[in-house]
């Protein structure tokens, strides 16, 4: 068994909750810039003092239309401006936001609302009203239902004006750290979704110390204020964080609801953030945007030679970092120089020309990705947490980044890594437990330890490499154990493939299904002068493309054993997605629905 601890950096609250910062900065500087919104296509600045002003509005409308303190209330939209005044609105009142994912089945938000008790509702658009409509017959509870395109928050304005401020803060006043601020019901890749119990003191101990413990991603830089784009979903724990962390520390924060590179990248162009938060799938589309674009003009070459010389400069800083090198010598720096002003100024311009740090969460980056990145000129510190424990448990810290990890405990957090190699934690983001589940909780909290599931190893420095989960250790017929996670990452790396699921449980041998990503695929048809197959069954069955993918997989099978590596492969005409129910919302693999959605194709490798 092995323990690291890093000691806090900021203090446990002592009194008040969430909302108080929102009014505290607005008393500080109210005409400091803390948002951004979006109208019209064009970024309006929006101050504390506006913001204060506009959650004080909005909480009088929440008491006048019955909302009280400690009820729950269901928000369920993509992430946008109004989300984030719903949740400090709430938070001033002392009610429990509870987060939904707006592509959450009937089925999933009529568990939620039955289990939390929820008492009114906040949905997006005419289609989430219809979702709920759909389940809310019998649940008498649910008495108020509010939609954001219909004008929900200026309504609720106008019923709040008869309520006096002080009203307000007397609730705001009344709301102790211990106090529930969130229910968040996690996605999980298997079985029910379970609601996390957090308080208001876990978001506020876990958000101060990782303001404190990363200064060079909150601070301004050369008199530039910092901010953030916020594409992360919000009923999701990090972009909570994000939310939170970001009005604590005094970033500018703009919202945008859609991750896909289309959307996405023209509004990291006109925002312009100091520095992102974001899942590897971000890093991995800028990646292969940029990738593809040099391939379409005839410089892929000159592009995968500033990849390599990107890694190899990010490697030897990273040595120089632990005393376990010189740093990049003169050629490499020459080449470095050469390629910034070639590659990597491009690769920062497509993110808004000011990025200088990045943090990725949510699952593992590949080490290459991660030492790219760096080289380019916007080091990623890769992190790790879950709901259970307020988002990021551990992260790698600014300056001695450990790429291919995720870094060391937060300030204030305590790892511990079990003889069996389980990850447990223990600090003040650690949840309180399962919403009306003694019986789960007591197997997650244990001894004051979280325990969970997941499995990793730690270095001598103290930094955490995460090597799969408990529950998805294969162990072949012949009984090889292995986890799967260091060879779907790999085949992943290739810019063809989207998703890689690798099995072999009481099989003979280790096999993979494979996807891939439509993008892509067309861009490499296009340059080969290759007809889009209208049918995708077609497509799949193309030689060289069956080539490309092979060759991933032989990548893949070099990181591990005989005994280990990947003997079958099939690629599926079809994408995993959130849709079809084989990702979750933070696009990780649901190993079981995939297996029984594809059970045909998997017996077919095997012979069966």
């Amino acid at each position: 068994m092995r323990e690291f601890t890093v000691p806090a950096l900021a203090t446990a609250p002592l009194v008040g909750g969430l909302a108080d910062a929102v009014f505290e900065k607005a008393s500080e500087a109210p005409d400091r810039v803390q948002l951004g919104r979006k109208v019209a296509g064009q970024w309006q600045d929006v101050t504390a003092a506006r913001f204060r002003d506009e959650v004080m509005a909005l909480a009088r409308g929440l008491l006048a239309e019955g909302v009280r303190f400690g009820d729950r209330v269901v928000i369920m939209s993509r992430t946008r401006y109004e989300w984030t005044l719903f949740d400090f609105a709430l938070w001033a009142v002392g009610a429990q936001p509870v987060p939904v994912y707006p592509t959450a089945s009937a089925e999933q938000l009529g568990w939620i609302l039955r289990d939390a008790g929820v008492v009114a509702c906040v949905v997006e658009d005419e289609d989430h009203a219809m979702t709920l409509g759909s389940v809310i017959g019998g649940l008498n509870g649910v008495t108020r239902v509010w939609q954001l395109d219909a004008g929900a928050v200026e309504r609720l304005g106008e019923a709040g004006q008869r309520i006096p401020e002080s009203l307000v803060h007397r609730h705001r006043l009344a709301v102790t750290p211990d106090a529930v601020a969130t229910v968040i019901y996690t996605s999980g890749t298997t079985g029910r979704p379970q609601g996390c119990v957090l308080t208001h003191a876990n978001f506020m101990t876990e958000c101060d110390n990782l303001i404190a413990g990363m200064r060079a991603v909150f601070d301004p830089v050369d008199g530039e204020a910092p901010s953030t784009l916020l594409f992360l979903p919000l009923a999701h724990v990090f972009g909570r964080m994000v939310e939170v962390a970001a009005v604590r520390a005094d970033v500018r924060i703009g919202h945008q609801p859609d991750m896909s590179a289309g959307a996405l990248l023209p509004d990291l162009a006109t925002f312009r953030p100091t520095f992102v938060l974001a899942v590897p799938y971000v890093f991995e589309r800028v990646f292969g945007a940029a990738r593809a674009k040099a391939e379409q003009d005839g410089n892929l070459h000159i592009f995968d030679r500033a990849v390599e010389v990107a890694v190899r400069y990010a490697e030897a800083r990273e040595r120089k970092a632990f005393g376990e090198g010189p740093g990049p010598g003169p050629a490499l720096r020459l080449s470095h120089r050469f390629f910034d002003r070639l590659v990597y100024g491009r690769v920062r311009d497509a993110m808004g020309g000011r990025v200088r740090n990045a943090v990725s969460g949510g699952s593992t980056m590949g080490r290459r990705l991660g030492l790219f990145f760096a080289g380019a000129g916007v080091p990623v510190y890769e992190g790790y947490g879950l709901t259970e424990s307020t988002s990021a448990a551990t992260v790698n810290p600014p300056g001695r980044v450990r790429h291919g990890t995720v870094g060391r405990p937060v300030p204030g957090t305590d790892l511990r890594l079990t003889d069996e190699g389980e990850i447990l934690l223990r600090g003040g983001g650690i949840f309180s437990g399962y919403l009306g589940d003694p019986d789960g909780t007591a197997a997650a909290l244990r001894e004051g330890w979280l325990h969970t599931g997941d499995l990793g190893s730690i270095d001598d420095h103290g930094y955490l490499t995460i090597t799969g989960r408990k529950k998805e250790l294969i162990v072949t017929a012949s009984g090889k154990n292995l986890t799967p996670g260091v060879l779907e990452e790999r085949v992943r790396e290739h810019p063809l493939v989207e998703h890689c699921i690798v099995l072999g449980n009481d099989r003979p041998y280790v096999a993979a299904l494979v996807t891939l990503d439509p993008e892509a695929v067309r861009h490499w048809l296009r340059l080969r002068n290759k007809a889009m197959a209208t049918d995708p069954v077609e497509l799949v069955r193309d030689p060289d493309l069956e080539a490309e993918v092979r060759r991933a997989v032989s990548a893949a099978n070099t990181q591990v054993s005989k005994a280990e590596s990947i003997r079958a492969f099939r690629i599926l005409p079809f994408s995993f997605t959130e849709e079809l129910g084989l990702l979750t919302p933070s696009r990780k693999l649901k190993r079981r629905s995939i297996e029984q959605a594809f059970s045909p194709e998997i017996e077919a490798l095997y012979g069966s």
